[in-house]
């Protein structure tokens, strides 16, 4: 008996790193920390299964909530969360997200872009004048008294997420965070992608962003294009996709 114990306790002993390996996934190459900046009118948790993904494959994400009060505050938590990292990062912009990084990732540190559905603004350009250059499928936006802007409700499943499931975009559209004048009229002074490689998914169903407004931004910043068939919430309805954007990125930089 005893000796069927003990060599129990060695195959065990001996399974035990195979298993430890098997669960926890290996470095992958190129850079590991990825920081990912939500769009205005939702929060991080759209990107849930993304984070899943690039985590499983040994990355190191951290999601932003930004505060959506105004772009400086905004930019401010993405550089805190640059800073945080231990090592080189990949900075992801989702629609106003874009925006954010376009400043935030002016930094040594920062290695790629990754722009999703997203704005890439040149250097003193808002949201506002990007907007009003080439408008959307639908205008939406509803502003308030006090300078705040949601998207209105009863359009957010079709114009927003229109690949999404009806039973999440109902409460997408009712927990919105919505966003200022002030952020979306203010703009950078840096344009990170001049001097770092990025990258942009162009949603082509995307009735928040202009299509062609994307393709013509990324066209401008010479960013590396993907088209996915999917509404500006790609991030949901096309995760496998926008995560392997958002790798290929990571094992490109240098």
């Amino acid at each position: 008996m005893r000796i069927l114990s003990s060599i129990a306790a060695a195959c065990i002993a001996l399974a035990a790193p195979v298993l430890a390996s098997a669960q926890t996934p290996s470095a992958p190459a190129g850079v590991k920390n990825i920081v990912i900046v939500h769009d205005a009118f939702t929060d991080g948790s759209g990107w849930r299964t993304v984070e899943d993904i690039l985590t499983h494959k040994g990355y190191n994400v951290n999601v932003v909530q930004e505060p959506l009060t105004n772009y400086d505050e905004d930019v401010g938590a993405v550089r805190f969360a640059t800073l945080a990292a231990v090592g080189p990062v990949v900075l992801v912009g989702h629609g106003y997200g874009g925006e954010v990084i376009t400043a935030a990732g002016a930094r040594a540190k920062v290695k790629a872009l990754v722009y999703v559905a997203a704005y890439q603004p040149d250097v003193l350009e808002s949201v506002t004048q990007l907007v009003s250059s080439m408008p959307a499928p639908s205008n939406d936006w509803v502003t308030t008294r006090d300078g705040h802007i949601y998207f209105n409700q009863s359009h957010y499943a079709a114009d927003f997420a229109g690949d999404v499931a009806p039973e999440r975009t109902g409460f997408m559209a009712v927990s919105q965070v919505p966003a200022t004048l002030a952020a979306f009229g203010a703009a950078p002074f840096e344009a990170a992608w001049h001097d770092h490689p990025s990258y942009a998914i162009v949603a082509t169903q995307d009735r928040a962003l202009s299509p062609d407004l994307q393709r013509w931004m990324a066209a401008r910043a010479h960013s590396k294009v993907t088209e996915i068939n999917a509404s500006h919430s790609v991030e949901i309805s096309q995760p496998e996709a926008v995560a392997q954007v958002i790798e290929n990125a990571a094992l490109n930089a240098h």
